[in-house]
């Protein structure tokens, strides 16, 4: 059983950083054809589905691939987002209706993303942004995705307050808050990207609706850290653990 969930350990691992690896070379080479392009006459950098825009629809394809095995169990994705799956859950004995509550926090997430994007899209509407500075927006948003599970996340840390990705109560939202920029591109590809999202999102929080002993530690014992497999939270924890030491540190000098 050991040698087992070592393997998975570093299968999970592998996956994240050739994730995040891959995201940012997608993310940085984008930059790089935005750059080119507006250097050269051509600042709206991705147009419409008429245009021969051959990145956009690569980059389509990959997050569209992505977002369509979300909606199926999967042995090479996080419990994080598996533990909807009824297959993932394991009972503990008297606690069926002890699951958590964060409504509070949840509405303070949702509330700060409205905000931080009504801004950026209403910037995009004066003129400000134009759609390709939105795009890459949305790829900056996909590299933040897998830097949130490996090393640090605001909502985590500021506003959910969950022990890790595998309680989080928000981990399914990451494609409909990425693809958040592209409601203000009128285009077939962003518009297509953002609905496939939506209805992740819609099955997520119809999930937690139903079936809501799924998601909490209290209730699901999969999601406990004697059942972890992934350790992926080891991260965060070792950089929390510089951040106080260099605090005591300093209170030490002081």
């Amino acid at each position: 059983m050991g040698n087992k969930k070592k393997k998975k350990r570093v299968e999970m691992t592998t996956i994240h950083f050739a994730k995040l690896i891959f995201r940012s070379l997608i993310f940085i080479s984008a930059i790089f054809v935005y750059v080119h392009n507006y250097i050269y006459g051509s600042p709206t950098f991705f147009g419409d589905i008429n245009e021969n825009n051959i990145y956009y629809m690569f980059v389509w394809i990959v997050f569209m691939i992505e977002m369509i095995l979300r909606f199926f169990p999967s042995k090479w994705e996080s419990m994080g987002c598996q533990k909807q799956f009824g297959r993932n859950f394991k009972p503990a004995a008297g606690r069926q209706n002890k699951y958590n509550k964060t409504a509070r926090s949840t509405f303070i997430v949702v509330m700060s993303w409205v905000l931080l994007n009504g801004i950026i899209g209403a910037m995009h509407i004066i003129g400000v942004l134009d759609r390709g500075i939105m795009l890459l927006i949305a790829l900056f948003y996909s590299v933040c995705d897998v830097i949130c599970i490996l090393f640090f996340c605001p909502f985590q840390e500021w506003m959910m307050k969950n022990k890790c990705c595998m309680t989080c109560r928000i981990y399914n939202w990451d494609y409909i808050m990425m693809f958040t920029p592209l409601l203000f591109v009128k285009n077939i590809y962003s518009w297509s990207l953002l609905a496939v999202a939506a209805t992740l999102f819609v099955k997520w929080e119809i999930a937690v609706k139903t079936h809501p002993e799924r998601f909490s530690e209290t209730t699901n014992i999969r999601l406990s850290c004697a059942e972890c497999d992934e350790r992926l939270c080891r991260y965060k924890r070792t950089i929390k653990r510089g951040r106080r030491c260099k605090s005591t540190e300093r209170g030490a000098q002081i």
